[in-house]
């Protein structure tokens, strides 16, 4: 199985991105991203033996959680550069917290197998994935929507990440959570939270 882990999305931002999606939609033919689908990623893990998921799943659940996160995603921005891109996406503004969650968990999967990130970590919302650079109407109508650079989708407080399978589909990948962990420590609260896949 295919593997990640990330934060899901709030769901008032979740309908503020969807209906950012379906205005754009029509103004390019990319690879849109379902609203059902959209997150943060923290680490691509990839391809995983099935009969090692419980090893996963018990590291990720013994890292020290970063404590409590205040995200804003804001902006749009393009991978890996405006003049020739491949993913439209929402920008992150966060705190340190996110980048030490991501530290953590990218150390704590090397020692288990999993490849390092050969990139530095940039929190981010996939939008679309850009099949053809002939987006002139896509970034007209970005513009229209006002300046990029500071139109505000939202702000929320996750409460945990997530372990996701990603597995292929008829209409395109689909992910499943298959364990979530608390992001900050509350007296009482189990460490982990398992669920099926």
């Amino acid at each position: 199985m295919r593997l990640f882990t990330g934060l899901s999305i709030s769901g008032e931002i979740l309908t503020t991105l969807a209906k950012v999606i379906g205005d754009l939609r029509a103004s390019a033919p990319l690879r849109w991203s379902p609203p059902e689908n959209l997150h943060i990623t923290t680490k691509f893990i990839g391809d995983w033996p099935d009969d090692r998921l419980d090893e996963m799943r018990q590291v990720l659940g013994e890292l020290e959680p970063p404590g409590p996160l205040r995200i804003t995603v804001s902006r749009f921005g393009f991978w890996p550069n405006p003049h020739h891109p491949r993913i439209l996406f929402a920008a992150v503004q966060t705190d340190d917290k996110l980048y030490s969650l991501a530290r953590r968990i990218e150390d704590a999967l090397v020692a288990l197998g999993v490849p390092a990130e050969k990139n530095p970590y940039i929190p981010h919302v996939t939008l679309a994935r850009i099949r053809t650079e002939d987006i002139m109407m896509l970034r007209e109508r970005i513009a229209q929507m006002g300046n990029m650079n500071h139109l505000d989708f939202g702000t929320f407080e996750p409460e945990e990440f997530h372990l996701y399978a990603s597995r292929p589909s008829a209409v395109g990948s689909v992910y499943t959570r298959l364990a979530s962990w608390p992001l900050a420590r509350n007296s009482g609260a189990p460490t982990s939270r398992a669920q099926k896949s």
